[in-house]
Formats: C-alpha cells, structure tokens, sequence
C-alpha cells in the first residue's frame, strides 16, 4: 500500500492542527479537490484510491513516531495524547463522478479531517502515474537529473538552502525515499531537510514547515473576529500558540499588498521571515526588503522562504537576484519527488469552507485563487482592498 505510516505527511498539516485543536477545537472544515491538469481522467483509478484511504485509515500512531513529534519541541503533550488516539475516518467524504472525471470533497471536525491533504494527492500522483512509465527508467532518469542538480549547485559558489516540499506530487513513495537519502549523501551542505515527518525521522533530516493557507482562511470565518482583522487574528493566534517556535508567514492567502498592510512593525520584528507562494518572486521579496527597510529592520535578518513551483535553475537564478539582501531558503516540490520522465499531475486540495461559512483564498497568481462563493470573495476583496 502507498501509506504505511501516518507520519508519511507533512509537517505543517501537524502544526496547523495542533493550533486548530487548541484554538479551535469545534471548527467544522470543508476540502476539495480540484484536478488542474487538462486532459487527465483519473475515474479509472477511483478503486484504488478507495481502497487506499481504507487502509490509511486503519492506521495509527507508533509509540516510535509520537516520541519523534515529541522530540521537536513545539508538539505539546496533550496534542500527542490526542494523536495518540486518533483514527483517520471517511465519514463526510465523497468520492464520486463529475462532468465525467473523479470528484472528491470531505467535511466534518477539523482536527479530524486536517491530515488527509497531503497523503490523499500521494495516493492519487502514485496510483496514476505508476502505469505511466517503468519504474527502472523511470530510476535511472531521476537519478541522473538529481546528479545534473547537485552539479548546478556546486557551480554557485556559495551553499544555496533547499528542503524537500514534494511529497502531494510525488511519482511515488519509495522514490520519495531514495531523492531524500541520495540529496542528503551528494549536497549535504545544501539540503537542510524535508517536510515529510516520516522521512525526516528516518534519515536524520530536519522537519521544515510552518502553516498552509488554511490557517488564514480559517480566520475569515470565525465568528469572533471581523473579517477585516481574520488576518491579523490569525497571525497573533499563531504567535501564542508557538512563542517564537515556527516563525515563517505564509503572506499570499489575501495578496502581498493585504499582507503587507497587515504585517506591521510589531509582526515583522517578531516573525523569523515570510514564504512565497504566488506571483513574481522578484516582486515579492523586493516588496518585502523594502517593507523591512521601512521599519529599520535588516532584511538579512530574516529569511524569505521560496517554494512557488521551484526547479533549480530557478532557484539559483532567485537567489543570484537576492544574495546579500536577505536571506534566502528554497522549498522544491514536484521537480525534487517526480522528475523522472513523466508528466506529474497539477493538483491541490483546498479548504472551501468553515463552519457552514465560504472561505478563500485569493493569492498573487490569479488561476490560483480559490472560493465557492462570488459573493463572499467579492465582499473579502472589498474588505481588503484587493
């Protein structure tokens, strides 16, 4: 089976849940997926993800792997306690046909539905693409291509920062393994670790994430906060949670311009730094040198984190432009864990709505925004001047 350990996730789905489950226990979540890639029929494969949720879900936690959560330091007991009960549960998910292709939707307890993100998009990137391509070839490419990276990077001159950030569109699980182990013997210096729990814990690796768009969405349908100030809340309630643990900001759920609105001097000496998602790189962290530079804080000082559909060559041309302005790390998905010689499919799943409430998320890159309600996405755009 493609999941065999329920730590075969990522990080920053652990810490969203653990501020959800202690800030808002009660919150009641809506996911769904949305299939990016033209002309890809997943329904022939619609068993197969059924019978691999099925077993997800009879999985739980190891004693092994909640020692590990709790040897981070920022996992709280009564979190664990909770983890260590926990089992993943279909009730409130659908699986079904639509406009002739998969749909799949889940609602219900958001502590309990949190997890499933990450783990179903695997299921789905390995269950298509397993039949795409041998799986020798499909080895011998990879490795030749992670060689070819290793190369770029020594031409540098100077250790550029990546992590792992592939796991939702991996060609498949054991690969997964073998790109983390084999970065981690031939660019030690620059592979700082991976968002994957299970892997980090095998290989020695640090665990690297922080929040998801989901954290600030949530925040636009809390009754307790006006929506003008959801990002704001959601910014604060994070820093009670964590005091000081897990300082990077995701700034795109709004837009960079909201962000930056919201992220005034008090946020900005007190975050480690922000993450990019959306929208030119170049744009984004020249906005964010300035908005340091604004309130007399050194930009090198922090660190801006990008992860926006990054291949290395990327990377190295974004770190040329910002080497010695501020300081950089690089987060690398689908070209790190499936380039191998087939087409990765584009995909996300993403919360729609909370507490019976529409939810969305706007980004800096138009065909990423997402919500199902017009009227709710008009209202939020004119709330934040977007």
């Amino acid at each position: 089976m493609i999941i065999q350990s329920l730590l075969d996730n990522d990080l920053y789905k652990f810490t969203m849940m653990q501020a959800f489950h202690h800030n808002f226990p009660e919150a009641q979540s809506k996911h769904k997926f949305i299939l990016r890639s033209k002309g890809v029929n997943l329904l022939p494969y619609k068993k197969q993800i059924e019978e691999e949720i099925e077993h997800m879900c009879s999985l739980s936690f190891k004693p092994e792997e909640l020692e590990f959560l709790s040897s981070l330091g920022f996992m709280k007991p009564d979190y664990l306690d909770f983890l260590e009960d926990l089992k993943l549960k279909t009730r409130g998910m659908k699986i079904t046909e639509e406009s002739g292709n998969l749909a799949i939707t889940y609602e219900g307890s958001l502590v309990q539905k949190i997890l499933f993100e990450v783990p179903l998009m695997a299921i789905i990137s390995e269950a298509y693409l397993r039949d795409k391509i041998n799986k020798e070839e499909a080895y011998k490419t990879g490795f030749k291509k992670i060689k070819e990276k290793v190369g770029k990077l020594e031409k540098v001159g100077h250790f550029i920062k990546f992590a792992d950030f592939g796991t939702r569109r991996r060609f498949s699980r054991e690969w997964h393994d073998l790109v983390v182990s084999t970065f981690k013997e031939l660019a030690p210096d620059n592979f700082v670790g991976t968002s994957n729990l299970y892997l980090a814990m095998k290989h020695g690796l640090k665990p690297i994430g922080t929040m998801a768009h989901e954290w600030v969405q949530a925040g636009q349908a809390l009754n307790k906060v006006q929506l003008k100030s959801s990002q704001k809340y959601m910014f604060e309630t994070w820093v009670r949670e964590y005091r000081g643990d897990l300082g990077i900001l995701l700034t795109d759920t709004i837009g960079m311009s909201a962000f930056l609105k919201d992220f005034d001097k008090y946020f900005a000496k007190l975050y480690d730094g922000c993450r990019h998602d959306s929208g030119s790189p170049y744009e984004w962290g020249d906005q964010l040198i300035n908005h340091y530079k604004s309130f007399d804080i050194d930009p090198m000082t922090k660190t801006a984190v990008f992860s926006d559909g990054l291949n290395f060559d990327k990377m190295i041309e974004i770190d040329q432009h910002f080497h010695r302005r501020i300081s950089t790390s690089y987060g690398i998905g689908t070209n790190v864990t499936n380039d191998v010689g087939v087409s990765p499919l584009s995909m996300v799943i993403k919360l729609v709505g909370l507490n019976g409430n529409a939810v969305a998320k706007i980004s800096d890159e138009p065909a990423k925004a997402i919500c199902e309600d017009p009227e709710f996405l008009s209202y939020l755009k004119k709330v934040y001047h977007v």
